[in-house]
């Protein structure tokens, strides 16, 4: 059975990160963000009630493809049917953070709620409410832990790289242009592989409905290809599909998005496991960059007016994390303390770029 909470002395014993060069094991650090995944279909699972609000009303919800694929009578069958990976593997070797039903408070610190604003705090450890207020492609002009750890660990640009299906992660994700790699959009690949490179020439030929986003499936594709030629230092990985649906009002495709992304996460991880190189020394840490609203069709939209908007989750499994199963933090977690949580993990402290930056995340480690 998996932990829903735990002893108050252990829990009490983690209220500062002590990840630290001694008996540290992460060397790597892999993030993965689902943008605009709600808590609630992470922790319960396809929401009957969603699904029937979609579907025409001549039609009898439970014969549907989504119905049929991820129904359950509980919330715990249900979810490990909609994400098996997150939940046969993440919740029984790593934590899961972000439950509110079970009082589990995972938050943004931005007010605006949407996806530069809540990415930029993913990655900068802070928000930036003042300069930070739309999704336009401009200039982050705050440097991110990507950059600090290229400069701290003295890596070439190869070995700091993101990968993302929405383009404007390009403005995002580094203040300087160039001093990391990074491919977004419907940006080319290329790969010795002759199989990647006709998938990056065939991303121009498969449109999605949406401006300046690639299809999730090209994004892991050339990340997968590059973790094996580069073995990079730090990855971030940007899916985007389940948000993209979801304003749509497609929940039942957004359900798609969120069981394809559950399957990649378990490629991936199998994949750094059978590498010598990140196998025992790497740590995955995936979220969510905004929440969605909680009731009638506010699940379709987020931003500062939408209620439930700032609510969202993560999980982390790793070799120094000896947290299992679903954690009750004693205090709210915030996306804020991502990036410190990257650099400590990496035995850095990203105080000296940022001391604005939120604490690393209290989570119990060797």
């Amino acid at each position: 059975m998996l932990i829903r909470s735990l002893a108050v002395a252990a829990v009490a014993a983690t209220l500062s990160l002590t990840v630290g060069a001694q008996g540290r094991k992460t060397e790597r650090v892999v993030l993965v963000t689902l943008d605009g995944a709600r808590w609630q279909d992470v922790f319960t699972g396809m929401d009957d009630a969603l699904l029937r609000s979609v579907t025409a009303k001549d039609v009898d919800v439970t014969t549907t493809a989504a119905y049929r694929r991820f129904w359950a009578p509980s919330a715990a069958e249900r979810r490990e049917k909609l994400m098996p990976f997150l939940w046969r593997t993440v919740a029984r070797q790593g934590v899961l953070a972000g439950d509110r039903a079970h009082g589990s408070v995972v938050a943004v610190a931005n007010t605006h709620r949407f996806s530069y604003p809540g990415y930029s705090e993913i990655l900068t450890g802070q928000a930036h409410d003042d300069v930070i207020t739309s999704n336009a492609a401009i200039r982050n002009r705050f440097p991110s832990v990507l950059q600090f750890v290229r400069r701290k660990l003295r890596l070439p640009a190869a070995k700091v790289a993101t990968f993302a299906s929405w383009g404007v992660f390009s403005s995002i994700v580094e203040s300087t242009p160039g001093e990391t790699t990074v491919n977004a959009g419907l940006q080319s690949y290329d790969s010795p592989s002759a199989v990647v490179k006709a998938l990056s020439d065939v991303q121009q030929d498969a449109p999605v409905p949406w401006d300046n986003i690639r299809h999730d499936a090209f994004t892991f594709a050339f990340a997968m290809d590059y973790v094996k030629r580069e073995q990079p230092v730090l990855l971030v990985i940007g899916f985007d599909e389940m948000d993209d649906w979801a304003h749509d009002g497609r929940y039942e495709l957004v359900l798609d998005a969120l069981h394809r992304a559950d399957t990649a996460l378990e490629r991936l991880w199998t994949a750094l496991q059978s590498d010598p190189a990140y196998r025992g020394r790497t740590t995955l840490i995936v979220t969510a960059d905004h929440g969605r609203g909680r009731s009638g069709d506010d699940w379709r939209r987020h931003g500062a007016s939408v209620d439930g908007a700032d609510e969202v989750w993560l999980a982390v499994l790793s070799p120094d994390v000896v947290l299992r199963g679903e954690w009750t933090p004693p205090a709210p977690l915030f996306q804020n303390q991502i990036a410190g949580t990257i650099a400590a993990l990496l035995g850095l402290d990203y105080r000296e770029q940022n001391p604005d930056a939120g604490r690393p995340l209290p989570v119990l480690t060797r």
